[in-house]
């Protein structure tokens, strides 16, 4: 009796650790077709909490005539309402970003003008901004299990976004907000809340 209470014991011992120690290589499918590069690698720490770094990489000086340069590294902790690795989880997220990209609301050929109403002589559709963000949102998704080795981890993130960053026209490659922001700081500053990252990675057993 003895030496199965020890045998019981070693056994949820082992089960134990091989969850907690679990880690998984991920890709991003979605972005593959279009050239963006999404990674990462998901660890367990326990029955229930994993955490994970990605990284997302969009290189395209230009992309349909826009500047779409994104480098964003994030790291997330997450909290499985089952099991590690399997169904639904929520998590929080804190990631850093480098981008030289064009906002999605200058995809027109209106005049730029500055905060003050002062209209200047370049167009926004020729205009793109280059800096640096950080963010802290949340992450609701579901691990769908394949077999023993492969995971499909479909997810979403949300959060705010305090950008940091100069805009430039890229016909004359001069700054167009000499203006700078709304306290006549050098460098713009926004905020927004944004989805900003998100897709479907298919994730590997080591």
């Amino acid at each position: 009796m003895d030496k199965l209470i020890i045998w019981i014991f070693v056994l949820i011992t082992n089960f134990s650790f091989a969850q907690k120690n679990e880690t998984y290589l991920k890709g991003n499918a979605l972005f593959l077709p279009i050239g963006i590069v999404n990674l990462g690698i998901e660890k367990g720490f326990s029955e229930n909490i994993t955490g994970q770094a990605d990284l997302f990489i969009s290189p395209w000086k230009s992309f349909a005539g826009k500047h779409a340069q994104i480098y964003m590294l994030g790291f997330n902790g997450r909290y499985y309402f089952d099991q590690a690795f399997k169904k639904f989880y929520l998590g929080l997220d804190f990631s850093v970003a480098n981008f030289n990209v064009q906002k999605f609301n200058y995809w027109n050929d209106n005049y730029y003008a500055h905060k003050n109403g002062e209209a200047t002589p370049y167009i926004q559709s020729n205009l793109y901004q280059k800096g640096y963000s950080f963010v802290f949102g949340a992450l609701v998704g579901y691990q769908f299990i394949c077999n023993d080795r492969w995971n499909i981890d479909v997810f979403l993130g949300a959060g705010s976004m305090q950008s940091f960053y100069k805009g430039y026209d890229k016909i004359s490659g001069e700054r167009y907000d000499t203006e700078g922001d709304s306290m006549g700081r050098d460098t713009n500053r926004s905020g927004e809340f944004l989805p900003y990252k998100g897709g479907i990675m298919i994730s590997y057993k080591l």
